[in-house]
């Protein structure tokens, strides 16, 4: 894609292609921060049905700490999609075009955070991979609010259950056999929304491979290039909105 329309990807002015873009690179980051922070902290973070299920495990294994754990890292994910929803809504009120760049750019500086701050946890992994967990969800549900609030909930990219269960569905259609058809029940697949779960899976798996190999050959660094991504996505409607109000402030002082 041109750079140009990169910078475009986050504007609040949307159509069902920059959905399907944006969502394609958000999908990527998910899966590269997913399997790179696996590498890191040895646990997944983009998807809070394992913890839910491990935190269940663990308080009927009476494992408290472990349960409580797992309680915080899914109150962490829940507070980063309610932090997205409260920068949106702010910014909405405020008449802004950065309205989903500045949620995007929070993810980006807390992605440099995490890669910035790689060597202590490193060389202090007890005490920091419980806190890294805790940012790694938060950023999770911060960035599946994003997309969610984007596509009014049509497109997912931190996990793929549900994007595999809509893609198995529209399988089912498309094979189905319209034998003697009924008007009304005849089946058919809606192959854009199959096409488009498709490539949310392989923009998601294509980023877990990335995110492993990064992590692997470069360390905690990788997720730098990552910040970049996303910082680049924000910079047009946030430029615009600085832009303005200095604008607007330069009017009131004359």
């Amino acid at each position: 894609m041109p750079l140009l329309y990169l910078r475009q990807l986050a504007s609040s002015k949307r159509d069902s292609r920059r959905d399907r873009h944006l969502g394609y690179i958000l999908a990527f980051v998910a899966g590269a921060v997913n399997a790179g922070g696996f590498l890191a902290i040895g646990q997944y973070t983009s998807h809070m049905s394992g913890i839910v299920s491990g935190m269940a495990d663990d308080v009927a294994l009476g494992e408290i700490g472990l349960a409580l754990a797992a309680l915080a890292a899914w109150m962490s994910f829940v507070l980063g999609a309610a932090t997205t929803a409260l920068l949106i809504n702010l910014a909405r009120r405020n008449q802004l075009r950065s309205q989903f760049a500045l949620s995007l750019l929070a993810e980006a500086a807390l992605l440099l955070l995490f890669g910035l701050a790689g060597v202590n946890l490193a060389a202090m992994r007890d005490l920091l991979a419980p806190v890294t967990v805790l940012l790694l969800c938060f950023i999770m549900g911060l960035q599946n609010a994003i997309i969610t609030k984007v596509s009014g909930a049509v497109i997912r990219t931190t996990h793929v259950t549900g994007l595999c269960t809509d893609m198995g569905i529209e399988l089912g259609k498309l094979f189905y056999y319209n034998r003697r058809p009924i008007p009304g029940q005849i089946v058919y697949a809606n192959r854009d929304k199959l096409k488009l779960h498709a490539l949310l899976i392989a923009c998601f798996f294509i980023g877990g491979v990335s995110g492993a190999l990064g992590f692997k050959h470069i360390g905690y660094s990788a997720t730098i290039f990552l910040s970049a991504l996303l910082a680049l996505l924000t910079f047009g409607p946030i430029w615009y909105d600085l832009r303005l109000r200095w604008r607007f402030y330069r009017r009131s002082r004359g």
